[in-house]
């Protein structure tokens, strides 16, 4: 059986195979953050992909790291970090995405501007509460506005899963 081990070396030193390492956990941990936020959101296809994905990345880069790993303390670090800043990345795209829909409960003694401002939403008013119901990418929006209005309104959001279609 033939050993193949991957190894990056340039004229000015080992250093390549740390940053390797590094970039190979950001692109692992990122993948397997969206992963979970992409099969949560009822996408087992797309999720299942990803996890293919995810298991290659991480398959290769524990190969490099295991390679004489008692004598190379930074493959150890590169690794490490990679994974923490993949994490952070990972929950950064998945919030630009936003996917999934909320339910914005509001409270506020102005809900009938607020009604006034958000009409092209599915919205209930019911003793001075106002529900919305939207995709996770119009929060920000909905919500600026809602304050824009009524700075001292109570917003709950709440993730909710929609049966049918919902179109905003």
């Amino acid at each position: 059986m033939h050993k193949i081990i991957i190894y990056f070396k340039n004229n000015n030193g080992d250093y390549m195979i740390y940053l390797a390492i590094f970039i190979s956990k950001i692109i692992e941990n990122a993948l397997s953050t969206l992963r979970i936020i992409v099969v949560s959101n009822g996408k087992k296809k797309l999720g299942a992909l990803l996890q293919g994905l995810v298991t290659l990345v991480w398959l290769l880069v524990t190969g490099i790291v295991i390679v004489d790993i008692d004598k190379d303390i930074f493959k150890i670090i590169a690794f490490c970090i990679g994974s923490l800043v993949g994490s952070y990345i990972g929950s950064i795209i998945e919030e630009k995405i936003a996917l999934g829909t909320v339910k914005l409960t509001i409270e506020s003694n102005h809900y009938k501007e607020i009604y006034n401002k958000l009409k092209e939403c599915p919205i209930e008013i019911n003793n001075k509460k106002i529900s919305i119901i939207t995709k996770r990418r119009n929060i920000k929006r909905i919500v600026s506005a809602i304050l824009y209005i009524d700075n001292n309104s109570k917003i709950l959001s709440e993730r909710i899963k929609l049966y049918g279609k919902l179109t905003i």
